[in-house]
């Protein structure tokens, strides 16, 4: 069935098809199949929020109102198209912000169609990772590290986004034969064997 493009604009997930691929294409992938496809930097099909919840943007909506890819927001109020919060943290902390529903447009090599997935473009923000933080200024900063970092630089990004030393706590989980009190910073000495001194 087709839908009129008013009424499409209200759809959470539907495909935008080229003009040389046929209709079955749509009969193939159902709107469930639509809404069970997850991709990275892109909100699911649902999300379940509250107020007083922390999220974080994953689109650039607004950089000179504080709204960027990474900046975390305090939920005060949820509406249907909507939600109202306070930015946490940066120059723009507890200025209030508005983020609304949007459309997003999804390419994937495994499937032949674009997916329009109109959500909220956030996703909860309990904890991130490296290099989401970068730009962040913490008052606590706790780093889970499994396993050691995996690029050079990593660990001195995490380990910058707090204010004071005081704030910073690591809970380092390495293997048997490495003591848990430290972690490897990784350096690729591969990099200065070629740098002639000067």
């Amino acid at each position: 069935m087709k839908t009129s493009p008013a009424a499409e604009r209200w759809l959470s997930d539907s495909m935008q098809l080229d003009t040389e691929v046929p209709q079955l294409f749509a009969e193939t992938y159902p709107t469930e199949f639509l809404n069970a496809l997850q991709f990275n930097g892109v909100p699911d099909h649902e999300i379940r929020l509250k107020v007083h919840t922390p999220i974080m943007l994953l689109r650039n909506l607004s950089p000179p109102n504080g709204l960027c890819n990474g900046t975390r927001i305090l939920i005060t109020k949820l509406g249907e198209n909507i939600i109202v919060g306070n930015i946490m943290g940066g120059s723009f902390d507890t200025k209030e912000v508005v983020i609304p529903r949007i459309v997003l447009n999804v390419e994937d090599i495994r499937w032949p169609f674009i997916l329009k997935r109109r959500q909220f473009p956030v996703r909860l923000c309990y904890g991130m990772t490296i290099n989401k933080s970068q730009g962040q200024t913490l008052d606590k900063v706790g780093v889970y590290l499994p396993k050691p970092v995996f690029s050079h630089g990593q660990l001195y990004v995490a380990a910058s986004r707090v204010r004071s030393a005081s704030g910073l706590r690591f809970l380092i989980e390495n293997e048997e034969d490495i003591p848990a009190n430290y972690t490897r910073n990784i350096v690729y000495s591969e990099a200065f064997t070629d740098i002639a001194p000067g």
